[in-house]
């Protein structure tokens, strides 16, 4: 691999116009596509194999019309203080209000709260429930301002009127802090390289990878039933790992030169070597964000997919489109060491202008190497202290709550929240997370007696505050039954109602032979939960399982990627510990701009275990595999453990702290998914780099000694060799470069 990665390294700076012309063709053919293609409708979020949607797509079937998925609104009026909503004057306002709703042409229903049953026992509160043939993202604007202008005109009739329900629904904002995150990234480059030409070059690159991206992924949108938050997903994680992978091949560049070599050798060499890394290391991204397909979640897979193709994109550019700037910039990226003007000369560089240099083999040693040095004398001491500190951080995981977000996570600012809040003060807090109770009685020989049997059964049961009569469809074969809990929707006693329900289905089914099953939003996030935690340990197995194997390939051993993926373990429950501490118990919230704290969104773990593991295991091929190559050539396994640091230490901590940057950007997201998502993976980044692969590693190496690098002779003979550590390119060097090497690229 390092011989082909090699050729493409040359023949991407030699044929620099030819390379820049067609990813520039490509950008502009993505962005034409993602302005000229039609707006996105709603992401259809289906959980296959779930109680919840099996009844979802039962009344798809049974009351044809209803538009199921159609968007919703709650309009919800408080009568001013001493009044009631009962009163003339304000049940006229509300009868305009309805009126007014009424005439849009996406509107299906709307439903009299007089007539309805809609107003609290105590007279004070009401509400008016909008139903649309289309779902909330496909709402026209005009319909959004009808319905804006109808609740502000009751407002100025002097009535409290606040919107619920997902027809307001916007599209998540980021915030400027992305910017900032950005801007951290450049300033991050900028010290790391001393210059800004060779920092600009990461940052050119990444956004040219990620608009390619996340343009396609606009223009897909609609065809593929695409989410807002899937482009965002994609943008996150591809900026992340755009800057990363060509900070490491424009760093291995400078590093050839520095050796002496010509600018189109050191670009091949880099391609070749650093590139190798690369590869690897996006293989691992790809194959964690592909393996969420094991949850079977499309709505997650179409996410996963869309974010690994970006990072596919993002490998591609780093080894074509680098070394392709490379040839533009010329003398204008120095070799390490070598600072340009904007930072001053270097230290080796100002003493040969006193005429102060160190003799030769005496270089003073840098950060990484003093670093390494330490650790590799003290690895037990390290070792002990990096584990038992990520424990500690760890421990809040064990009181992980999982659900999906809902209007009561929203902040209080927004008229949804604010919506909330006046129906659990009116009509209690389980009338925002409302079960529907499908009872499927085509089996049964008296379906009218087996509705009433559930409904009865259902008022039996603990923590139900009421039950509405059964609506049965126009074949009389199926019902629809609305049941309150007393609990809030993300509550454990909800979730123990749905199971009850469920349980007595069973015994009426025995009965009566009629089905009952439970869906509605509250029923559908439990059974959400529930999937992905039986998907945890299938997606651990399946991801971790791959990457240990392709990590056997790039190190040909089997103890450094046991002790990878031992180490991404640490990392990734120290993170769930931090995010469980932020966003459920309310620690630093509001530093982290969380208004409402709740129960960590339900796909967050299996998430996180996806994408930490691909991030981690990044930093493991690259810091690891200079260590590898060292070993490889000669040097004893402690002081391969420092050349490593010494050559990769600095370049690591840069791409760690641009992740952390980028990723820490999304915090001022206003979608609370993405806002947790954000700081989930920036704290990751930050316990996985510094404290795992900084700390851990070495010291684990250290410890081990040659038998970190041991492999069994029989699998030594039957992997293939990739080689990673650019052993063949020395062969590359003898046979030189020829006029005939573009087909010999191609024949390769």
């Amino acid at each position: 691999m390092a011989t082909f990665l090699y050729k493409l390294g040359r023949l991407a700076f030699r044929r620099r116009h030819f390379v820049a012309l067609i990813w520039v063709a490509l950008l502009t053919l993505a962005g034409v596509g993602a302005a000229s293609a039609p707006p996105a409708g709603n992401s259809s979020f289906s959980i296959p194999g779930t109680e919840a949607q099996k009844a979802f797509d039962l009344l798809e079937q049974r009351f044809p019309g209803a538009s199921a998925d159609g968007a919703t609104a709650r309009v919800v009026f408080k009568a001013p203080s001493g009044e009631k909503m009962t009163d003339a004057d304000n049940k006229a306002t509300v009868q305009t209000t309805v009126d007014e709703l009424s005439d849009g042409s996406e509107v299906a229903s709307v439903a009299d709260p007089y007539t309805g049953n809609a107003v609290s026992k105590d007279g004070t509160v009401a509400y008016a429930s909008v139903k649309y043939d289309v779902s909330g993202m496909e709402l026209e604007e005009s319909t959004k301002d009808a319905l804006k202008d109808a609740a502000q005109q009751a407002r100025d009739a002097g009535l409290t009127v606040e919107v619920g329900g997902d027809a307001l629904q916007a599209v998540p904002e980021t915030g400027a802090t992305e910017v900032i995150g950005i801007a951290v990234a450049a300033v991050v480059l900028v010290i790391t390289f001393g210059s800004l030409v060779a920092a600009g070059l990461p940052l050119l690159t990444a956004l040219i990878g990620v608009g390619i991206g996340v343009s396609s992924i606009t223009a897909l949108a609609g065809a593929l039933e695409l989410g807002s938050t899937t482009s965002i997903l994609a943008m996150m994680i591809g900026l992340a790992v755009g800057i990363d992978y060509a900070l490491f091949i424009v760093s291995r560049y400078r590093a050839e030169l520095a050796e002496g070599r010509e600018r189109e050798e050191a670009a091949g060499r880099a391609v070749g070597t650093a590139g190798s890394a690369v590869v690897f290391a996006g293989l691992t991204v790809v194959i964690a964000l592909v393996g969420l397909a094991v949850v079977n979640i499309p709505m997650l897979t179409k996410m996963g997919i869309a974010a690994a193709g970006t990072v596919a994109i993002a490998v591609l550019i780093a080894l074509t489109m680098i070394p392709a700037l490379l040839g533009y910039a010329g003398r204008r990226v120095k070799p390490a060491g070598a600072k340009g003007r904007l930072l001053g000369r270097s230290r080796k560089s100002a003493e040969k202008a006193e005429g102060q240099e160190k003799p030769a083999g005496q270089p003073k040693a840098n950060l990484g190497t003093r670093w390494a040095s330490f650790v590799v004398r003290r690895p037990l001491a390290v070792l002990l202290l990096g584990v038992i500190g990520l424990g500690a951080a760890a421990v809040p995981a064990a009181s992980l709550e999982l659900g999906l977000p809902d209007d009561g996570s929203q902040p209080t600012s927004t008229t949804q929240r604010r919506a909330y809040d006046l129906l659990s003060d009116g009509f209690g807090p389980g009338f925002n997370g409302p079960l529907m109770v499908v009872v499927d009685a085509k089996g049964s020989d008296a379906p009218k007696d087996a509705f009433s049997d559930v409904a009865g059964k259902i008022e039996g049961l603990d923590g139900v505050v009421a039950v509405t009569p059964p609506a049965p469809n126009k074949g009389g074969d199926t019902a629809t039954i609305t049941v309150i809990p007393d609990s809030k929707p993300s509550s454990v006693q909800t979730e123990d109602l749905v199971h009850a329900i469920r349980d007595a289905g069973g015994d009426i089914e025995a009965k009566t032979g009629a089905e009952t099953l439970v869906t509605g939003s509250t029923a559908m996030n439990i059974d959400v939960s529930e999937k992905l935690n039986d998907a945890l340990v299938p997606y651990l197995v399946l991801v971790v399982g791959l990457a240990f194997l392709l990590l056997i390939v790039v190190f040909r051993s089997i103890l450094v990627p046991l002790k990878a993926a031992l180490g991404f373990l640490l990392s990734v429950m120290a993170a769930l510990g931090a995010v469980v501490a932020v966003f459920q118990w309310g620690w630093l919230s509001g530093l982290m701009g969380v208004e409402e704290t709740g129960p960590v969104m339900s796909m967050m773990p299996i998430f996180m275990v996806g994408v930490v593991f691909g991030l981690a295991m990044d930093y493991e091929v690259f810091l690891v595999t200079r260590m590898r190559e060292a070993y490889v050539h000669g040097e004893k396994p402690n002081q391969a453990v420092v050349t490593g640091f010494k050559h990769g230490a600095r370049v690591v901590t840069a791409a760690a702290v641009i992740m952390m940057a980028v990723f820490a950007g999304f915090i001022g997201s206003s979608e609370s998914m993405v806002k947790m998502i954000g700081f989930g993976l920036a704290i990751a980044v930050f316990f996985d780099a510094f404290v795992v692969r900084m700390a851990i590693v070495p010291a684990v190496l250290a410890l081990l000694g040659k038998k970190a690098w041991w492999l069994p002779k029989w699998l030594d003979r039957a992997l293939p060799n990739v080689d990673v550590e650019g052993e063949g390119l020395r062969t590359a060097d003898e046979r030189g470069s020829g006029p005939d090497e573009d087909r010999e690229l191609v024949r390769a």
